[in-house]
């Protein structure tokens, strides 16, 4: 997305709107923390801090980066839902504690959009079909009428239930199970395709890049609208016969669910102005992920589509995921 002026919600263009409300509230008058539900130096970690760093220059106070990773990101975000709703304590989390938990994980301890407040999406990445580099599958036709003609030896590796949702959605789209082997990580899951181990995954862009240009993988497709700049000669699912498999995932910025409307409208500016820094934006599509920026009401769409999405897709494939 190009973040410009027309992009932004109609009271964030009006900003006599919103600023003496929050002038009055003297918000933020401490260091603002940001909570990621995540171990350091991940993704989510740096999109964290690029945005961080730019919000403390604006807002006059220090914001600062907590990593409470634990329970598939759930322990950090069941904090923020927690926490005080004083614009003080925040979230950057991904699909997977927010969309996929609420759609899969009946014990879940919170509700995502009962008890968090979505600011904006910050990023968003595709994923990438892979198949063995040795393998005898060059488009994701051939692929498809192999899995077809050879249903009962299909498997597929994933590191998370993004993943794995993403590609049961592969699966019950071409009508054909597959038999999903787990691991720690994308680097292994991406590595277990490089090893024949597996017949495919979906996963993201990082870790797919090292073995498609070792030739140890074989990228079919990307689920994004438009190919990669990374693999321009990756096509997207449309192109491959399968515009149902546009996926992707993202991270985001969230407070908790009674936070003030004018301190939420502050924040969601602040992102956007962090989002629209040249240096920011550059290494997020460094990051191969693309800058997001939408309005709150529209991630809230999102959110609730996506926890429809993968419910169904969970019920189909038998699939629950509990802490």
């Amino acid at each position: 997305m190009t973040l410009t002026r027309r992009a932004l919600p109609l009271f964030l263009a009006t900003p006599a709107l919103v600023t003496p409300a929050v002038a009055q509230t003297s918000w933020p008058d401490r260091p603002v923390r940001i909570i990621v539900p995540y171990a350091p130096g991940g993704a989510n970690d740096l999109l964290a801090r690029l945005v961080a760093q730019r919000m403390a220059e604006r807002l006059g106070q220090p914001v600062v980066v907590e990593n409470r990773a634990g329970a598939q990101a759930t322990l950090g975000t069941s904090l923020v839902a927690r926490a005080q709703p004083d614009g003080l304590t925040l979230l950057v989390a991904a699909s997977g504690p927010i969309s996929v938990s609420a759609a899969t994980n009946p014990r879940l301890p919170y509700q995502p959009l009962r008890d968090l407040a979505p600011i904006t999406m910050l990023a968003s990445f595709p994923l990438v079909l892979l198949v063995p580099g040795g393998s005898p599958h060059r488009s994701v036709a051939d692929l498809v009428a192999w899995l077809r003609a050879n249903p009962d030896r299909g498997t597929y590796s994933s590191s998370a239930a993004s993943f794995q949702l993403a590609t049961e959605l592969f699966a019950q789209t071409i009508g054909v199970p597959l038999t999903h082997v787990a691991y720690r990580g994308s680097a292994e899951s991406a590595g277990a395709v490089a090893a024949g181990d597996v017949t495919l995954t979906l996963v993201d862009s990082t870790p797919a890049t090292p073995v498609i240009q070792a030739g140890r993988a074989r990228g079919l497709a990307v689920t994004a609208p438009a190919r990669l700049a990374a693999f321009p000669d990756v096509p997207t699912m449309a192109e491959a016969g399968m515009p149902a498999l546009e996926v992707s995932l993202w991270a985001g910025l969230f407070a908790p669910a009674a936070t003030p409307a004018p301190i939420l409208a502050r924040l969601h500016e602040e992102a956007l102005a962090a989002l629209a820094h040249p240096e920011v934006a550059g290494r997020i599509r460094a990051m191969s992920m693309a800058v997001e920026g939408n309005s709150p009401a529209d991630f809230r769409a999102r959110i609730g589509a996506e926890i429809s999405l993968w419910a169904e897709v969970a019920r189909r494939g038998n699939i629950r995921f509990e802490d």
